[in-house]
């Protein structure tokens, strides 16, 4: 069938909107139509070089929309039915799954970035971001990359828990480990960073410190449940030495949109005694050092963290995060600043760069 998708032909090029050959749901397969996609900085690394991608590439991972048909086999979700879509399906059996790592599933896809081959486009197959393609009117997907939901979830919100809910909030419930009484500092307020400051208020952290350098993602910050936002590493420094004298931050969480590790061994010395620092940020490939003490590291007996999809469980804690924003303890819809069509793609990326938004979104017609 045809369909239109936003198509990334090459490093440092702007996404081109246009019409595309999508291929029919094979065995284990389904058809998505997509409702809303979010813009996330992880495509936009695509763009930049960053990480190597292969191109050409639909683009998209953050998505939410209906099932419209399914391939031979298909067990998990029926037409009609409404789905998240996930980038790192878990397999269910492998090592890591049983050990309750399934966000690092030896059997996921990761490591075959793009290996999905639905779309074609000016005579040629073309991958797709995460195998899922979200930044496309429908994509076909295993039905492993699918969690069911309920039909009284917006899309636009339901989108966002494809990737900078889960990231965001995982950070700092599951891998930096807060627990009530905890300070945190999460440095980069952006999709991703509001959403640790929301797992660490879950969590019961007594300070929450965001660090940004843009004054509305400060404001942003304080919304969604910090205690206090400054605009740089060396005020929160200040901020701790006098609100937690000799003790500092239990966890320190780095998500802002591109790493730099020339400025980890600071926001490592964020934390006192046994603290977590971890690393939502991802850097550019070719970043291959850091700056930081590493003997006082290991004489203050400190941990450094990456993270991959929060650490979370995707079938437990979707719908666990879902029940929250049911109840009201999980802001979701405020986390939208703007919508697009996807036609203003590009547009939603310079707002992105510009600093204007948490998280824009794109919009599809039902």
């Amino acid at each position: 069938m045809s369909t239109r998708a936003a198509i990334l032909w090459g490093t440092g090029e702007k996404w081109s909107v246009e019409d595309v050959e999508l291929a029919d749901p094979g065995p284990g397969q389904v058809r998505v139509k997509i409702r809303a996609t979010g813009l996330c900085h992880s495509d936009d690394h695509a763009v930049t070089g960053d990480m190597p991608t292969p191109l050409p590439l639909v683009g998209g991972h953050e998505g939410a929309g209906v099932v419209e048909a399914v391939g031979q086999g298909v067990t998990r979700v029926a037409p009609g039915d409404h789905v998240i879509l996930i980038f790192q399906p878990p397999c269910g059996y492998c090592r890591n799954c049983a050990r309750g790592r399934s966000n690092l599933c030896l059997n996921a896809s990761l490591q075959e970035y793009g290996a999905s081959k639905s779309f074609r486009a000016r005579g040629q197959e073309i991958a797709a971001t995460g195998d899922l393609g979200t930044f496309a009117d429908a994509t076909v997907i295993s039905e492993r990359c699918v969690v069911k939901m309920d039909k009284d979830i917006p899309f636009n919100v339901a989108a966002l828990l494809g990737c900078a809910v889960t990231t965001g909030w995982g950070a700092a419930v599951y891998l930096a480990e807060v627990e009530p009484g905890d300070n945190v500092v999460v440095i980069g307020s952006g999709g991703v960073g509001v959403n640790s400051i929301q797992g660490a208020k879950n969590a019961g952290a007594n300070l929450i410190i965001a660090v940004d350098t843009v004054e509305i993602k400060r404001q942003k910050a304080l919304e969604f449940g910090a205690t206090h936002a400054v605009g740089s590493i060396e005020e929160a420094q200040a901020l701790l030495a006098d609100l937690a004298p000799g003790r500092g931050a239990d966890a320190a969480i780095l998500s802002v949109g591109v790493g730099d590790g020339s400025k980890l061994g600071e926001i490592v010395d964020l934390t006192g005694p046994a603290g977590i620092t971890v690393i939502t940020s991802v850097s550019p490939i070719a970043s291959d050092s850091v700056n930081m003490n590493l003997a006082m590291f290991t004489l203050t007996q400190k941990t450094l963290r990456g993270n991959v999809y929060g650490g979370v469980q995707v079938h437990r804690d979707i719908p666990l995060l879902l029940d929250l924003y049911r109840q009201g303890k999980l802001k979701l819809d405020e986390l939208i600043t703007q919508t697009y069509t996807l036609d203003q793609i590009n547009e939603g990326y310079a707002d992105m760069h510009a600093g204007k938004n948490l998280r824009g979104v794109i919009e599809f017609s039902a």
